[in-house]
C-alpha cells in the first residue's frame, strides 16, 4: 500500500507541472492569436486611411496601439519560448533517465543470455535437477530454473517497453526543439516589425510637431466633440434618474407611504442592477476590434503639455460595417445624434447604463427592451475612421469598461 502511494505521489509530481505548463501554453497561444488579430485589424485600418495630412493624428493613434499590441505579442512569444525551453529540459532529463534504464536492463539481460548460453544444453539442466540430494532440493532447483527463464522473458519485455518510450521521448524532444526554433524566428520577425513601427511613430510625431498650429486646431475640434458627448450622456442619465425618483415617489404616495427624498429604483430595476453587477468581468464585448483609446485622463502623445478631455469609455478600431451588440439585458433609454459620434444609443440596466456610439444605422428605438447579444446598430465610417466608442456608467459615475468586459 505504501509503495503504491509512493508511486502515485511521484506520478503527480511529474504530471501536475506538465499539466500546468500545457494550460499556460494554450492560454498564451490564445492571447497570441488575439493580438495578431488586433494587429491585422489595425493594419487594415491604416491601409484605409487617406494619405493626406488630416489623417496623421488618427494614424498616430493606430500606430501607437499597434506598437502596444506588438510589444505584448513579443512578451507572449518570449514567455512561450521559456516554457518550451523548460519542456525541452524536462524531456531531455526523462530521455537521459530512460536511456540509463535501457542500458542497465540491456546489461543485465546480456548477463542472463550469456549464462543461459553456457548452459544451453538441456541435458545439463536435467542433470542439475536430477542430481539433487532430495525431492525438496530438486523442486527448489526446478523453481530456480523456471524463475531464471521468467526473468529473461520479463527483462526482454522491459527492454522493449523502455525502447518504445525512448522513441516517443526522442520524437517529442524533436518536436519541442522545432517549435522552439520556430518561436525564435517569430520573435526575431516581430522585433523587426516593432522597429519599423517605432520608426513610423517617430516620423508621425515629427510631422505633427512641425505643423503644431494646424493639428492643434483639429485636436481642439475633437476635444469639443468629446466634451459635448460627456455632457450629453451625463444629462441623459441624470434625467433618467430623476424620472425614476419621481415615479417611485408617486408610487409611494399612492400607497400612503413616505419617501426619504432620495433617488430610488423600482423592484425590477434593483434586480436588474444586481444581475448586471454580478456579471462584472464577464460581459461580452459589444464589437470585435482592437482598443485604440482607453478609459481615463491622458496626456497628448505629441503635445505632452496638453491634457486630453476625460475619456469616459473605450474606442475600438473595427471592421467596416461591424455590428454593435448589447452587452446585457436592458431598455433603450434614448437615441441621440452628436457631432463626431453620429448616432448614439443609451441603454439602461437598472442603475447601470451602456452607451453605443459612432453608429451609422440603429436597429432599436427608445423604449425597446434589448437582450444580451442583440444588434443595436452598425458602426459608421467617420472621417475615414472605422471606430466604435463604448461607455459604461454606474449611475452618474463612468466606469472603465475594460474592468467589466471579458478579458
Amino acid at each position: 500500500m505504501r509503495k503504491a502511494l509512493h508511486i502515485l505521489f511521484l506520478t503527480m509530481l511529474v504530471c501536475l507541472p506538465a499539466y500546468g505548463q500545457k494550460t499556460s501554453m494554450k492560454k498564451l497561444e490564445s492571447q497570441r492569436a488575439q493580438l495578431e488579430k488586433d494587429i491585422a485589424l489595425i493594419n487594415r485600418q491604416l491601409a484605409q486611411n487617406s494619405k493626406n495630412s488630416s489623417a496623421a493624428m488618427n494614424t498616430l493613434t493606430l500606430v501607437r496601439s499597434k506598437i502596444s499590441a506588438r510589444e505584448k505579442l513579443i512578451a507572449g512569444c518570449d514567455q512561450t519560448l521559456r516554457l518550451l525551453n523548460d519542456s525541452i529540459s524536462v524531456c531531455q532529463g526523462e530521455l537521459n533517465r530512460l536511456q540509463a534504464r535501457y542500458d542497465t536492463l540491456s546489461l543485465y539481460y546480456g548477463r542472463l543470455i550469456r549464462g543461459s548460453y553456457k548452459n544451453r544444453d538441456s541435458r545439463i539442466w536435467y542433470m542439475y535437477v536430477l542430481s539433487s540430494d532430495s525431492m525438496g532440493q530438486a523442486f527448489r532447483r526446478f523453481g530456480y530454473l523456471r524463475s531464471l527463464s521468467a526473468q529473461m522473458s520479463d527483462q526482454a519485455l522491459k527492454i522493449r517497453e523502455t525502447s518504445a518510450r525512448l522513441e516517443v521521448e526522442k520524437e517529442r524532444l524533436t518536436t519541442l526543439r522545432n517549435e522552439a526554433d520556430e518561436m525564435r524566428r517569430k520573435v526575431v520577425k516581430e522585433r523587426a516589425s516593432l522597429q519599423d513601427e517605432e520608426a513610423e511613430h517617430s516620423r508621425l510625431v515629427s510631422q505633427l510637431s512641425k505643423d503644431r498650429k494646424k493639428y492643434q486646431q483639429q485636436l481642439q475640434e475633437k476635444n469639443r466633440q468629446k466634451e459635448a458627448l460627456n455632457r450629453k450622456i451625463a444629462d441623459l442619465i441624470r434625467a433618467q434618474q430623476e424620472a425614476a425618483a419621481k415615479a417611485a415617489a408617486g408610487k409611494g404616495k399612492a400607497k400612503g407611504g413616505k419617501t426619504a427624498g432620495k433617488t430610488t429604483s423600482t423592484e425590477i430595476d434593483t434586480k436588474l442592477s444586481g444581475e448586471f453587477a454580478a456579471n462584472k468581468g464577464r460581459l461580452p464585448w459589444p464589437v470585435e476590434g482592437a482598443v485604440v483609446e482607453r478609459f481615463g485622463k491622458h496626456k497628448h502623445p505629441v503635445y505632452t503639455n496638453v491634457d486630453l478631455p476625460q475619456n469616459n469609455g473605450v474606442t475600438l478600431t473595427v471592421k467596416r460595417g461591424a455590428e454593435a451588440k448589447a452587452v446585457f439585458n436592458g431598455k433603450v433609454t434614448q437615441i441621440v445624434v452628436l457631432p463626431g459620434y453620429n448616432q448614439c444609443v443609451l441603454v439602461s440596466h437598472g442603475e447601470y447604463f451602456t452607451l453605443y456610439s459612432k453608429l451609422k444605422t440603429v436597429n432599436v428605438k427608445a423604449g425597446d427592451k434589448v437582450v444580451t447579444g442583440q444588434v443595436v446598430g452598425t458602426v459608421d465610417t467617420i472621417g475615414g475612421e472605422d471606430q466604435f466608442h463604448f461607455e459604461l456608467w454606474k449611475g452618474s459615475t463612468p466606469q472603465n469598461p475594460e474592468n467589466w468586459l471579458r478579458n
